[in-house]
């Protein structure tokens, strides 16, 4: 299946010059999601993960379905203020500023493997910001995955672990 058909690209959003890659139109076909949850599994799977940890938002819902999938447990990392009780907190660069990413601090055990998922993987860095979060609580971060990579902007370069993603474009 051509999941790039079921793939919207919304111009101009959410800013002028950005090109946005919208998955909900993939998740609203039913046969094109199962197919992405059962595909980005079969690819994970080998990683041996024993949880997945989802990204802000949209990796949630890659992520937790996928985990279900699976079998395995699924953590969310969220921007700072959002998750309820003990956080661990990880501050990162952007383009201009800063951001933080916190994960409630008894989500992982030390030495668990995770697997990390978004739905989309562009420059690399809240991804990194989220590995590095991770392993400064003891994770063994296995791996990211991710539905859609746009390889143009190189955003695996950033990331010290394998990179898995479904659909990549090129411009």
């Amino acid at each position: 299946m051509d999941l790039k058909t079921h793939i919207r690209k919304v111009p101009d959003f959410p800013k002028p010059g950005i090109l946005f890659y919208d998955i909900s139109t993939l998740l609203m076909h039913p046969d094109a999601w199962r197919h992405t949850v059962e595909t980005l599994g079969a690819a994970i799977r080998p990683h041996n993960p024993d949880l997945l940890v989802g990204i802000e938002s949209r990796g949630f819902l890659t992520a937790a379905p996928l985990a279900l999938h699976l079998g395995l447990g699924f953590i969310m990392v969220r921007k700072k203020g959002k998750l309820p009780g003990v956080t661990t907190r990880h501050t990162y660069d952007l383009e201009y500023g800063t951001d933080t990413l916190e994960v409630q601090a008894d989500a992982v055990k030390p030495g668990q493997r995770v697997m990390v998922l978004d739905d989309l993987l562009a420059t690399g860095g809240t991804m990194s910001a989220t590995v590095d979060l991770l392993q400064k609580q003891g994770a063994d971060v296995c791996g990211v995955g991710c539905i859609i990579e746009l390889s143009f902007l190189e955003g695996r370069k950033r990331l010290d672990v394998p990179v898995t993603s479904l659909v990549a474009y090129d411009d």
